[in-house]
């Protein structure tokens, strides 16, 4: 054990600091007294306190936020149990409610200081009408209580400040401490009326009021600040008297007996605090482990003395510790550290380790004990809003409970997700392949002369990702790839590209042209092609709209060199396309060549067109060419012939899908999207503009069809999007610089990258401090997954997403959008309705089974007992 004093920690002039609190996570802790001319909150960086290398690192900051809002001193401050809220109350009779911002740094006038952090207040409680002593977040953080000197306690709904839930009011004093049992069925709050009242939660009503070990107690102390012990089992007092000596008074939770207290010091009991971690030590000559609590006392007599409840003596006393009054008492969440303020203005800190204090219980060791003493699970965010019972009320439940108790493991999410050898773990951006069918030689870049005799070359990124599906005669489709050949997402690695391109120059030369070797697998689904990285455009007038006068970013795609033979690969089917083979009066042709097989030295049939072919694409029926004069041609496979006639559009073509049924995509280099049916025919989609997706600094990276046929684009930047057939306008996929999208990225790490969603959300970043963001955010960010996968039509990210959404829910509410999840899966139960197949699907699954391992989980959570008896007597209703 070491304890010292971080001289640096202090209110200016050694004030006194009334109130110190360690944040949840600790990382940082808060202080609150006065101030220069007013009430004052200073939030520190714990690191510095207890490294020594780090207090010397004149890098890393000591103070992280200071705010002086109080008008009159601060008495109390406290966090939220999550840890995003920060409450504080004060002499100016307001309670205050503060956020961090991402407002960055800023100084601090009239002082030479610099605010690290931004914290804001965002709410002030101005209900009291006199000074605040003491607040106390309930254990899942839907209240807030504050204690004043109008001899009142104020239960606030912090999930919709200012609204108040009760006014506590049988006080006849000032009330100087409040606290909750830990399992939220009651508060306790202690006056200078010489009692103690014990309150329940369920209808605000007085439970017990403890008032003989008051009865010599004088009105000597600042505060009165008791603590509940984290067992729940014992309540201890402040300011107690037995014997006529100071004691802190223990009260037992049965029967609310009074027959042991803490004796010792020598003047008043200002402050209790408990350790939150329920302790355990293994003792050679006992087969189970002990466990007990560990309490801290703080006195007028200025010293501070720490008991275990094993133990009959304390197992430290620090005497003389202050030069005045102790006010206040935090521990750490880990328990191995325990701050204490005075009313000298100084903070000190007390190190121990857990050979001196005990092993804390593991969260799931914790749970165990409240629910085989309480029948109810420890959960500190579970949504106040749905007001549910803990008694256990159905004995499946409690033998579910059991069976949890016994194999003492978490629920499993029964979610198919790939080998872990398959997922990615970069966790840098690699977006989907490029189109895979515009004929473009690879490792070459693009040189331009001007006729001012400058130079002007344009990088490319020349290599593409092969497209993996499987034989043609096997086209079952499996859960981690594509249902539609011709959409693929990029592995870590892609292949190399297998032609070769001179370097183009104005007026255009060719130098070292060369063939393309033949080594691709036959097993492809969809014609491999290299693609190429589409960058930049100057946009020309479009017909039909009015000029654009800036920079569209999408590149025009090299041509193709005269000559050079490129070779592609379907199945057992070879395709040859070479441009300027015949030499004509009028011109040069060029020709497509399809063989039955790659070992085959003539054509089964070939067919010739009058200008340059620019993209060329595959399925198992037939083949679409583009060309220079923006015209596009179709073929069937087998025979060459023509199904559909020449089809003009406006401009020359960037990229080029088809999918197997028979769905073909066209970007123009104008940035307008074309989509056809050519087993109809039809025309799908018609000069759809790409445009209002490149804001900022985002490319085009790709532009291809996904599982339903829809048009999905791709940019730099790590944004997709695809386009809704039904809305008629583009959807969000992905946006890594969404700060919203960013609180769930260490989320989508856990799915296999090569899932249709996953491979589009790889570049998403992973935020820090989430317990800082309201629940909300999260909620946001999964029911936008949940919708993405929807519309991707990948059944096994839905259904990983749903099972977190629905864990979220139950943590953390509300309880009306668990209601709508389960609602949707239930679909109507009346009988004129039950036989809609349409109504009982998602994807081509049973909602009835989706259902039911969403029930699986909620029957779980003790506080939701009454919620899944409702919707269990649903479903056997609905299946009968």
């Amino acid at each position: 054990m070491i304890f010292f004093k971080p001289p640096w920690v202090n209110h200016e002039d050694n004030k006194p600091i009334f109130s110190v609190d360690i944040h949840p996570n600790g990382g940082r802790f808060a202080t609150g007294g006065q101030g220069g001319s007013g009430g004052r909150i200073v939030i520190w960086n714990f690191g510095p306190v207890i490294d020594e290398n780090e207090e010397m690192n004149i890098k890393i900051p000591k103070m992280l936020c200071q705010m002086d809002n109080h008008l009159a001193c601060v008495n109390i401050v406290r966090w939220s149990n999550a840890g995003h809220l920060l409450a504080s109350g004060g002499d100016d009779k307001l309670v205050m409610i503060w956020r961090l911002t991402n407002e960055g740094s800023s100084s601090i006038f009239g002082s030479g200081k610099i605010n690290v952090e931004t914290w804001k207040c965002i709410h002030t409680l101005n209900s009291h009408n006199g000074d605040v002593l003491d607040i106390a977040w309930a254990p899942h953080d839907g209240w807030l209580a504050s204690g004043s000197v109008d001899n009142t306690v104020i239960i606030w709904n912090a999930q919709k400040f200012p609204e108040k839930v009760s006014l506590l009011k049988n006080h006849t004093g000032m009330v100087k401490g409040i606290t909750w049992d830990p399992v939220g069925k009651y508060i306790a709050s202690q006056s200078d009326d010489k009692s103690l009242r014990i309150w329940r939660t369920s209808d605000w009503a007085q439970q017990e009021v403890v008032t003989d070990p008051f009865t010599e107690c004088s009105a000597t102390t600042h505060v009165l600040r008791l603590s509940w012990s984290p067992d729940g089992q014992y309540l201890v007092s402040a300011h107690a008297m037995n014997g006529g000596g100071p004691t802190a008074q223990i009260i037992e939770r049965e029967g609310w007996r009074q027959d042991k207290d803490f004796v010792g010091h020598r003047k008043a009991v200002t402050c209790v605090r408990f350790n939150s971690n329920i302790l355990k030590k293994e003792t050679p000559d006992k087969p189970k482990s002990t466990q007990y609590c560990c309490c801290a006392i703080g006195s007028r007599d200025r010293s501070i003395s720490v008991w275990l409840t094993s133990l009959k003596r304390p197992l430290v006393v620090i005497k003389d510790l202050f030069d005045d009054s102790v006010l206040d008492i935090s521990w750490s969440s880990n328990g191995l550290y325990l701050l204490a303020c005075s009313w000298d203005g100084t903070v000190a800190c007390v190190t121990f380790t857990q050979q001196e204090i005990g092993t804390p219980l593991s969260m799931d060791e914790k749970n165990t004990l409240y629910e085989r003493v309480y029948h109810k699970s420890f959960q500190k965010n579970w949504n106040l809003s749905f007001q549910g019972t803990q008694i256990v009320e159905n004995p499946e439940l409690l033998s579910a409970i059991d069976e949890i108790n016994e194999e003492n493991v978490k629920p499993p999410l029964n979610i198919e997700i790939q080998d872990p050898h398959l997922v990615n773990k970069d966790v840098s951006f690699e977006s989907p392949n490029l189109n895979q069918s515009i004929l473009v030689p690879a490792n070459k870049q693009v040189e331009t002369r001007l006729p001012s005799g400058k130079r002007r070359i344009t990088p490319m990124m020349l290599t593409s990702v092969p497209n993996t599906s499987n034989d043609i005669a096997n086209e079952s489709v499996q859960l981690n790839s594509v249902s539609v050949g011709q959409t693929s997402f990029s592995r870590s690695s892609p292949t190399k590209s297998q032609i070769v391109v001179e370097t183009i120059k104005v007026p255009q030369e060719m130098n070292d042209t060369r063939k393309v070797d033949q080594c691709k697998s036959i097993n492809k689904s969809s014609v491999q092609t290299p693609g190429i990285k589409i960058n930049q455009l100057m946009c020309c007038e479009v017909p039909g709209d009015e000029p654009i006068i800036k920079f569209i970013n999408i590149l025009d795609p090299l041509k193709l060199p005269p000559g050079v033979t490129v070779t592609k690969e379907y199945g057992t089917i070879k395709i040859q396309v070479t441009n300027n083979c015949h030499k004509i009066p009028k011109g040069s042709l060029s020709k497509i060549e399809v063989f039955r097989s790659i070992n085959d030295k003539g054509p089964k049939w070939d067919t010739y067109l009058g200008a340059p072919i620019r993209c060329v694409a595959s399925n198992r029926s037939m083949i679409v060419a583009s060309c220079e004069d923006s015209t596009i041609h179709c073929y069937d496979l087998k025979s060459g012939a023509r199904p559909i006639p020449t089809i003009l559009i406006e401009d020359l073509v960037s990229s080029l899908s088809l999918s197997q049924t028979g769905y073909c995509l066209v970007l123009t280099k104008t940035g307008l999207l074309h989509m056809w049916d050519f087993k109809k025919p039809k025309n799908i989609l018609s000069r759809i503009s790409v445009r209002s997706l490149l804001s900022g600094k985002g490319t085009v990276n790709s532009c291809s069809m996904g599982p339903s046929n829809q048009p999905m684009v791709t940019l730099t930047d790590g944004r997709a999007y695809t386009f809704s057939m039904d809305l008629q306008s583009w959807v969000q996929l992905s946006n890594p610089l969404d700060p919203v999208c960013g609180t769930g990225g260490s989320l989508t790490r856990k799915v296999a990258s090569n899932l249709p969603l996953a491979s589009l959300q790889r570049c998403l970043p992973s935020q820090r401090n989430l317990d800082t963001l309201p629940p909300g955010v999260m909620l946001s960010f999964l029911e936008s997954q949940i919708t993405a996968t929807n519309i991707l039509e990948s059944f096994t990210e839905y259904k990983h997403w749903l099972m977190i959404t629905v864990n979220h829910l139950l943590d953390k509410g509300p309880e009306c959008r668990l209601r709508l999840i389960l609602d949707d899966l239930m679909g109507p139960n009346h009988s004129s309705v039950k036989k809609q197949r349409i109504d009982n699907n998602v994807m081509d699954a049973s909602k009835k089974n989706l259902l039911t391992e969403v029930l699986g989980l909620v029957k779980t959570k003790l506080p939701w007992q009454r919620l899944y008896h409702e919707y269990k007597e649903q479903l056997m209703e609905v299946s009968e």
